[in-house]
């Protein structure tokens, strides 16, 4: 029999699922950024998965099997981060429901996932949403991810954020979303590359109780 996968109570990983549209620009950079900040938070082997954490993309018109734009890779490429054997996803359901944290690029695509069903709501945010709100939780109300593991921990990450989420509201519409850098030049691309990864560092340390190492 195989280990449980996805959701609920006695599962053995927690899986970050990110979306955007085509799911060969944003989502692939912040799944390889996600998945590169764990490495080197967790000293993990490469892979899609640390500590338990399983990180995925998809895209809500995802090109099905497609690479990833070059310009994507060239941005992995000035992190340090593994942009190899990527291919890209349409949002399926069972993404949705396999899930335990659903991060989009903007508000629509939140909406989208929402719409799928599968009781999404309480586990789907844009990425610079949740960033938001796991800056204002305090990491020692977390379970400490040494004694009961990071997935304990990553499970009530998600809880204290929705909690927060009709609390604590965004200064604007905007600045919830990571816009589409499809088709623009390169330089476009780092700088969205940038955004991306400034939201992911909070996300990261919360998750495993290890802030950055220079």
């Amino acid at each position: 029999m195989t280990a449980p996968e996805g959701r609920g109570i006695g599962t053995e990983v927690f899986r970050i699922l990110h979306v955007s549209t085509g799911n060969v620009c944003r989502s692939p950079i912040t799944e390889r950024l996600t998945r590169h900040a764990l490495v080197h938070r967790l000293g993990s082997p490469a892979g899609d998965t640390a500590g338990g954490l399983i990180v995925e993309s998809a895209g809500t018109w995802g090109h099905e099997g497609a690479p990833m734009e070059a310009n994507a890779e060239a941005v992995l490429a000035d992190f340090g981060a593994d942009a190899s054997g990527f291919t890209g996803r349409e949002l399926l359901d069972e993404h949705v429901i396999r899930a335990d944290l659903v991060l989009t690029a903007t508000r629509d695509h939140r909406a989208q996932v929402i719409s799928m069903g599968h009781s999404a709501g309480l586990r789907t945010f844009t990425l610079k949403e949740f960033t938001r709100l796991v800056r204002a939780i305090d990491p020692a109300t977390l379970p400490d991810p040494r004694q009961e593991g990071m997935v304990e921990r990553a499970r009530a990450l998600v809880r204290a954020a929705a909690a927060l989420r009709g609390w604590l509201l965004a200064p604007s519409a905007e600045a919830d979303e990571v816009n589409d850098p499809y088709g623009a030049p390169i330089t476009y691309f780092r700088s969205v590359g940038d955004e991306i990864n400034q939201a992911l560092d909070p996300v990261v340390t919360a998750l495993t109780g290890v802030p950055t190492r220079h």
